[in-house]
């Protein structure tokens, strides 16, 4: 404050004012550089970008990255050579009407096929195809989803702007649009000049290159252009073990039933004459969280608890994503209070839930949202949810039954320190 002062009362007449407005154009630009962005596009060259799939030609003009469409040509990509995990992105695209765009994020491609799990199919992605999330610029001024999450090659539109028709107003048809992109964990969010658009919690792929589309057309010529592409780097998130595969270290079991460990997977086996619950229980307490696992339930219903509390007559209680060998799995059970708060439909479930095989469950839990995914399928989600932020996770036997099930690969999604 001392240097604002001395600067103010030494400057006199209008060179004094040109020099004060130097200094706090100065301190504009310094504080532009400590926010912690860097630019992503050099502004006269495409160095530090490839381009993958497609005929479209990328050029640099007027400062800014400009991509046309080839005829009958399949989807390209102008893609960062580097990998993002956590970041922000700001940038402006211009795309003239007709031309579909996107810009991909923790996007992938591949030398050889690829196979992904979706629920019941398996994905056979080809050698050089760019899949990924796309943040999506739209075309279709009827539909007006620019902003939207579309998964490219994959699972396709994870969030349409669907019911959000101020996000879907926001963006501007032949004009200049500002989006921000925000990558952190498994939360991606999006904004389009300024208004809120996608708010995603999914987790099946944390990190990867941003890449520019132009999509396949009809027409030749149609121009889409970026500037002014920015970048905070924020890290990355990583699985790390929740069960080291050998021990019950950092478990404990409760109830009746048992818990057996072969090979790296644990079993839990209960018969049907013993009445009691039985449960597996984490010594530690958790608030906020993403976990996944492996299960492939034989016989009989399970569950995966989490922010529980170990007391009732079931043994714990509190929330659970449902696990069983025939229905219900991936939704949402409160035991000793709501009772079914998302209760699958069996034709949701033929979807995604793959009877006797392995199947992969994701529940992330972030004050009161709750997000349920199995085998990349989103199978329930809460917002605001009044239940208890804080307990611990536990697997479950149901009492009074016959049960079988098989867990592997537990662990939780954590900042890569």
């Amino acid at each position: 404050m001392k240097g604002w002062k001395l600067l103010a009362r030494g400057s006199r007449g209008a060179w004094g004012w040109l020099f004060l407005a130097g200094f706090l154009a100065g301190e504009l630009w310094v504080s532009g550089a400590a926010d912690g962005f860097r630019p992503l596009f050099d502004g006269q060259s495409l160095a530090g970008w490839v381009q993958r799939g497609g005929h479209a030609t990328y050029t640099v003009e007027e400062g800014c990255i400009v991509g046309r469409s080839a005829r009958e040509t399949a989807n390209s990509f102008l893609c960062t050579t580097q990998a993002f995990g956590d970041f922000e992105l700001e940038l402006e695209v211009r795309a003239e009407p007709g031309l579909n765009s996107g810009v991909q994020i923790r996007s992938e491609c591949y030398d050889r096929p690829t196979e992904v799990i979706y629920g019941t199919q398996t994905l056979r992605i080809p050698a050089g195809r760019v899949h990924g999330y796309q943040v999506e610029v739209d075309h279709n001024r009827n539909r007006r989803w620019s902003g939207g999450i579309y998964d490219e090659a994959r699972r396709g539109w994870i969030w349409p702007l669907t019911n959000q028709p101020e996000a879907s107003a926001a963006f501007r048809f032949g004009e200049w649009n500002h989006y921000r992109i925000r990558c952190v964990g498994d939360h991606i969010q999006t904004w389009v000049n300024g208004v809120p658009a996608a708010d995603v919690v999914d987790s099946m792929t944390l990190s990867g290159f941003i890449g520019l589309q132009v999509h396949g057309s009809s027409e030749a010529g149609l121009e889409v252009r970026w500037r002014n592409l920015r970048i905070r780097e924020l890290g990355r998130h990583v699985w790390k073990p929740l069960w080291d595969g050998r021990t019950l270290t950092g478990w404990r079991a409760a109830g009746e039933g048992d818990w057996l460990i072969e090979d790296g997977v644990l079993r839990g086996v209960h018969r049907r004459d013993q009445a009691g619950y039985g449960h597996l229980i984490t010594e530690a307490r958790f608030t906020n969280f993403t976990a996944r696992l492996k299960f492939k339930a034989v016989r009989g219903n399970s569950g995966f608890y989490f922010r529980v509390e170990p007391t009732g007559f079931s043994g714990v209680t509190g929330l659970q994503a449902e696990i069983d060998a025939e229905k219900d799995v991936g939704g949402l059970y409160e035991t000793n209070g709501r009772g079914w708060v998302v209760q699958p439909s069996a034709e949701e479930l033929a979807k995604y839930f793959r009877r006797g095989d392995w199947n992969t469950l994701t529940v992330s839990a972030h004050e009161g949202r709750i997000v349920v995914h199995v085998n990349g399928y989103k199978t329930a989600e809460l917002r605001e949810d009044p239940g208890r932020r804080e307990g611990h996770l536990a697997l479950q036997l149901h009492g009074g039954q016959d049960c079988e099930i098989w867990f592997k690969d537990i662990e939780w999604l954590v900042p890569d320190r």
